[in-house]
């Protein structure tokens, strides 16, 4: 504990001779929280911004047409009793 406390440059408060546990690891809640929030909304952004190109995506997909409608040949029975009348 005392090596990471020193990592961090962490330097015991007023009156005391060591970093205490419950000095360091309340900063280290605030931080680890602060961290999530932001860490949730950055994703969060991310997760929109990926819906919207996927949209786009889907736009343009659609808007083009995957297959060719040919028009339909007189070529059947039908046209060919039709064309008698």
């Amino acid at each position: 504990f005392l090596e990471t406390a020193a990592y961090f440059c962490m330097k015991p408060k007023m009156g005391e001779k060591e970093v205490s546990p419950h000095s360091f690891f309340s900063i280290w809640h605030e931080f680890s929280s602060d961290f999530k929030d932001f860490w949730k909304k950055e994703n969060k952004l991310i997760l929109q911004e990926r819906v919207k190109e996927a949209e786009e995506v889907c736009r343009q997909k659609k808007g083009k047409s995957l297959y060719n409608i040919r028009p339909k040949h007189d070529s059947g029975i039908v046209s060919k009793n039709c064309s008698y009348a």
